[in-house]
């Protein structure tokens, strides 16, 4: 085996990525505190050909030397927007025809291993804040919860390890 140089890996141009087919999965991003959290989930939207980010609440927006360490230019090619109420982000993207569901331990939460998502459908993602998780009024008005099945002590994920985990699963039940 031999690793492979950058210039071996057919990376797209910022302007083929732009044009190319999205994975039909949109992340919403809301009260996240860290920096390195959000590049991270820029830089995971762009490995996946993720449709769109919302950035909600007291998210940070690009451009952020901080947000850059982590999502390296990816806040370049995925497509994001800022809107403060993440519960109209909700309420708008249902209206559109989108199923929006909160990453998040619930009664009846769907595990991930056992969500099926349904081909050309629209998804959602929502993850909620570091601490507090996403809020109760956004999970009301959800189409439905996932949670990432654990058997260890913690309670919960890194919310940018959490979203790689849900953004690859989806990604390769949707192929």
């Amino acid at each position: 085996m031999r690793k492979l140089e950058n210039s071996e890996l057919e990376r797209k141009s910022i302007s083929d990525f732009k044009s190319a087919t999205k994975t039909p999965i949109i992340i919403i991003l809301d009260d996240i505190r860290s920096l390195h959290n959000i590049g991270s989930v820029f830089r995971t939207s762009d490995a996946f050909l993720i449709e769109k980010i919302y950035l909600c609440g007291i998210t940070a927006t690009p451009p952020n030397k901080e947000i850059h360490k982590t999502a390296l230019g990816a806040t370049e090619t995925v497509e994001w927007e800022y809107q403060k109420n993440v519960l109209e982000v909700i309420e708008n993207l249902k209206s559109n025809n989108t199923l929006v569901y909160a990453i998040e331990q619930v009664e009846n939460a769907t595990f991930l291993d056992s969500f099926q998502p349904i081909k050309e459908t629209k998804y959602a993602l929502v993850f909620g804040n570091e601490v507090y998780g996403v809020s109760q009024d956004a999970i009301k008005i959800c189409d439905g919860c996932i949670e990432i099945p654990q058997l260890g002590t913690k309670h919960s994920l890194n919310i940018s390890v959490s979203a790689g985990i849900v953004v690859w699963d989806l990604f390769q039940k949707l192929q």
